[in-house]
């Protein structure tokens, strides 16, 4: 099964999802589905297939939040190497019902400047931003602000290492494991930071003019 779950989804409940996309091989495609209203992650995508394979059933997943969750719209980012940014449009396109927010990459984050949305889809993971979301979701674990019940993500923890590279240190899976799962809910985590529900717009009954009494 690609999906790992754990638990309903409940009404009124806000998501934000992220999807660590991979073109076959020996890596996974993964994506965590965090919720901020819990704080827990009860729902978890992991497949050793093609990013074109999970785009479709995360739609379908996306739709069924929306539908259990009574209309509360959530929020999902593709990393966008690995053909992630191809598959996040492709999403967009699925997404006629209108049941779910494609996040936008955020502008001047880490400034003085008011964090504004950009035009480009997805999430990228870079050397500056990498070690920022480990350190962030580390911290979030250490302090046990965030529950996880995917046994195969905890997993994936324990394998993380330190390794020293030409230029730096770098924390990634040890040989011969895997980083997929743990990369997702980062990217998770740092939606969690920036993401918040869709407001509903107030609608206002037009007052229609009295009429005039003539005598």
């Amino acid at each position: 099964m690609s999906f790992r779950k754990y638990r309903r989804y409940q009404k009124g409940e806000f998501f934000v999802v992220f999807a660590d996309t991979a073109w076959g091989g020996v890596d996974y495609c993964a994506a965590q589905f965090l919720s901020k209203t819990s704080l827990d992650v009860p729902v978890v995508y992991h497949n050793k297939g093609l990013a074109t394979e999970m785009t479709p059933l995360l739609h379908t997943e996306l739709e069924c939040i929306y539908d259990e969750t009574g209309g509360v719209k959530p929020v999902i980012a593709y990393e966008t190497n690995n053909g992630g940014t191809a598959e996040l449009e492709r999403l967009a396109t699925l997404n006629r019902n209108g049941k779910y927010i494609i996040y936008q990459q955020k502008l001047n984050i880490g400034t003085t400047d008011t964090v504004e949305r950009s035009v480009r889809l997805g999430y990228t993971t870079s050397s500056a931003t990498r070690p920022v979301m480990l350190q962030m979701l580390k911290e979030a674990i250490d302090s046990r602000v965030l529950k996880i019940y995917d046994k195969p993500t905890v997993n994936e923890m324990f394998s993380f290492i330190i390794s020293q590279t030409s230029s730096s240190w770098k924390a990634q899976a040890e040989q011969g494991a895997h980083d997929d799962l743990i990369m997702a809910l980062a990217g998770a985590w740092q939606l969690y930071q920036t993401e918040n529900p869709a407001t509903k717009p107030i609608r206002t009954r037009e007052r229609r003019p009295r009429a005039k009494l003539h005598l």
